[in-house]
């Protein structure tokens, strides 16, 4: 397969080298690939586009011999041959072997990148489009210096991020955290040596709203605090609204992200923008 540039962005054919589920809502799919040695990240939430194939394609059909013009390309050709594209962020990122981990989310009733990842095996081939820089405009978790309190909040979409950002912290890091899955059987250990308290939220359990029991929560005294805030985009806007207009936060340390918006999927997203 021919790779394309987008840079800071690439092209990178990739094959799963194994599968692991996490809980009952969320499966780990591990790629692999020789042009992985070309995949740079120092951020915790990058993002990155993931092509998938329809079932009975062998590999993802995107036009990358289209050169610049492959988005064009792809979006020309028909819907039922035209590969699957979803944003995702990186869970992790490995060296000798080069690897990266993506976790999926298993949706009932299932779209098509949960019903991709619910029946992946081994050898089965994909595109991602993934940042050939190190530190690229699609890494959002931006604490500013100084900051003496870190703050998370993220839904199951965002958990991989989240998680992947907690066990990043350097010891001694003030954070106050709360992740949301829909069962508690989808709650995972988060290595970090940070100084952080983290709340599982489980909807399944009747656990309070998301907005609620942030805003009922006592947060310690900080004078520089930092939030990042990311999953489905009402929950999100509420929360930003809620850190800076209710708490005090000063916007420009608040980062928020809309991975996706409740009874849309994303291609319906990609349309409206």
């Amino acid at each position: 397969m021919t790779t394309a540039l987008a840079a800071p962005f690439r092209f990178f054919p990739l094959q799963v080298v194994r599968t692991r589920r996490l809980g009952p809502s969320l499966v780990r799919v591990t790629f692999g690939g020789d042009e992985l040695r070309g995949f740079h990240s120092d951020g915790r939430d990058q993002s990155l586009s993931l092509f998938l194939p329809h079932p009975g394609q062998s590999e993802p059909v995107v036009p990358l011999e289209l050169g610049d013009a492959w988005w064009q390309g792809w979006r020309e050709l028909p819907d039922d041959v035209r590969a699957v594209m979803r944003s995702y962020t990186l869970r992790a990122l490995r060296r000798d072997p080069d690897e990266i981990d993506v976790d999926f989310v298993l949706h009932t009733p299932a779209g098509p990148a949960s019903a991709w990842a619910s029946r992946a095996t081994v050898g089965d081939r994909v595109l991602v489009l993934g940042p050939a820089v190190a530190d690229n405009r699609a890494i959002r978790f931006r604490p500013p210096e100084g900051t003496d309190l870190v703050v998370v909040w993220g839904d199951e979409t965002a958990v991989p991020a989240a998680t992947a950002v907690l066990e990043s912290l350097p010891t001694g890091t003030r954070v106050r955290a709360w992740l949301e899955v829909p069962q508690a059987a989808d709650i995972q250990d988060v290595a970090t040596e940070a100084d952080a308290e983290i709340t599982w939220l489980v909807r399944h359990d009747g656990a309070p709203m998301t907005v609620d029991a942030v805003r009922a929560a006592r947060l310690p005294d900080a004078e520089r605090p930092y939030v990042w805030i990311a999953g489905e985009s009402g929950r999100v806007r509420a929360l930003r609204r809620h850190f800076v207009g209710e708490r005090g936060v000063d916007r420009l340390h608040v980062t928020f992200v809309g991975y996706w918006r409740q009874g849309m999927t994303e291609d319906q997203l990609r349309a409206a923008e």
